[in-house]
């Protein structure tokens, strides 16, 4: 199986605005040549949200939105499902140890049961993620 890491919508975001992104995102997307990135099952979810909510403030037109979601699809992420029994129960309780959403949990939860490091921009994530043991994946 190849190398594995959990990837978060804070770092899939800055792929798809100028002014979030960063030199470490940058990285992570040119990692998806040699290392399976995988997410959680709510990612399309928040990615479309991020979207919405982006055209309705004026940050996106209709069109630059629907060329993102199509530049989204072709991401090479693999999608992990989850129960929801699951999502209401360790990941409700990893949400509640570490102070998280319930959607940043996931990743966490992910990356936990997975052995795979993390990758991430988000502060809260990457705090909880350290003091979990959970590795940042570092990109060269």
């Amino acid at each position: 199986m190849a190398a594995r890491f959990v990837v978060d919508n804070s770092v899939v975001m800055a792929w798809c605005f100028a002014d979030e992104s960063s030199r470490y995102a940058e990285r992570v997307l040119a990692s998806l040549e040699q290392v399976e990135a995988v997410v959680p099952s709510q990612w399309p979810l928040e990615a479309a949200n991020v979207l919405l909510v982006a055209e309705r403030r004026k940050r996106l037109t209709r069109a630059d939105a629907a060329k993102l979601m199509t530049l989204l699809t072709r991401l090479p992420l693999v999608v992990e499902q989850e129960s929801p029994a699951r999502i209401l129960t360790e990941v409700y309780a990893l949400a509640r140890e570490f102070q998280l959403s319930a959607h940043d949990a996931a990743y966490l939860d992910l990356a936990l049961r997975g052995g795979w490091p993390l990758a991430t921009q988000d502060k809260s994530l990457l705090k909880a993620a350290k003091r979990a043991g959970v590795p940042i994946f570092a990109v060269k």
